[in-house]
């Protein structure tokens, strides 16, 4: 195993078969998924534009999965792939995170505005636009902060070494650009359309299915995101002992936990977004 302790072996072993059950149906859910956009192919609107980004991002987490679980139950050796395994993991995380974030402004601005969302003529270019800048800035931290993850800080292939935690720049620019700002958008645009739908009379089952999808997208991105950025401070401000090779410390591992169930927000994604609420943006 790759640690040491029976405490670890246990932990890596739970780690692997949670990947696992995360595999398995989030590579079926995302086959269907792509078979839905690809048989509307030739009438994607910018919509299906925000809906393929995040399909996309949360795919190619899934599909390296199994580098993961390979790891937690046999151990890669720790090397470059390392690194850029350990990139792509955050860097598609972090592309479903601001791509929810802009589906939700684009969700608002249809219910807010909706004779001005039929009616602009440009909404697939700037959906395009918009996915790119999202790769285009993610990339671009990668780059700026790659020796973050570069072999010598690494434990395991997914795991930094205890003692070489990540710099303090780095945690309040994943905190405050990666998470806080998206999570403050959804916010906003949730409650917004919650209120204005509520603003009318009739109750429609319709209705009640939008307020309650919006408000179950709201609360998933809650709950499967803020751990681990939770878990970022912790870490930061945990003291790591001398002997750390050795023994188990409670705020790694909970850092570790909280990837799993921030990975978990992937498989919610294809059925919460996309087939939910394309029937809503359709009649938007």
């Amino acid at each position: 195993m790759c640690m040491n302790t029976t405490s670890s072996e246990c932990r890596d072993t739970l780690q692997g078969l949670g990947y696992v059950f995360l595999f398995v149906p989030g590579i079926l859910l995302h086959i269907a998924a792509f078979r839905a956009f690809f048989s509307r192919l030739g009438s994607w609107t910018d919509t299906y534009v925000y809906m393929f980004n995040l399909a996309l991002a949360d795919s190619t987490l899934i599909l390296f999965l199994p580098f993961r679980i390979y790891d937690a139950f046999w151990c890669l050796p720790v090397s470059p792939l390392c690194t850029v395994l350990f990139n792509m993991h955050f860097l598609n995380m972090y592309a479903s995170i601001m791509t929810t974030a802009a589906v939700s402004v684009h969700r608002y601005l249809a219910v807010k505005f909706p004779m001005w969302a039929r009616s602009w003529s440009r909404k697939k270019e700037t959906a395009c636009a918009v996915c790119l800048l999202i790769w285009v800035l993610l990339l671009t931290v990668i780059i700026v902060f790659r020796e973050e993850t570069y072999p010598d800080k690494l434990w395991t292939c997914y795991e930094r070494r205890k003692d070489r935690i990540l710099h303090l720049d780095f945690i309040l620019l994943l905190l405050l650009l990666g998470f806080l700002l998206p999570l403050l958008i959804l916010v906003f645009c949730s409650s917004q359309i919650i209120y204005i739908l509520l603003k009318h009379n009739d109750e429609t089952q319709e209705k009640k299915g939008i307020i309650g999808i919006v408000t179950a997208n709201m609360v998933i991105f809650v709950v499967c995101y803020t751990p681990i950025n939770v878990g970022y401070i912790v870490n930061y401000l945990n003291e790591v002992p001398a002997n750390w090779r050795c023994v188990s410390i409670p705020a790694h591992n909970y850092l570790m936990v909280s990837e799993w169930i921030a990975s978990t927000n992937c498989c919610f994604d294809s059925i919460s977004y996309y087939f939910l609420l394309k029937h809503f943006y359709s009649q938007q």
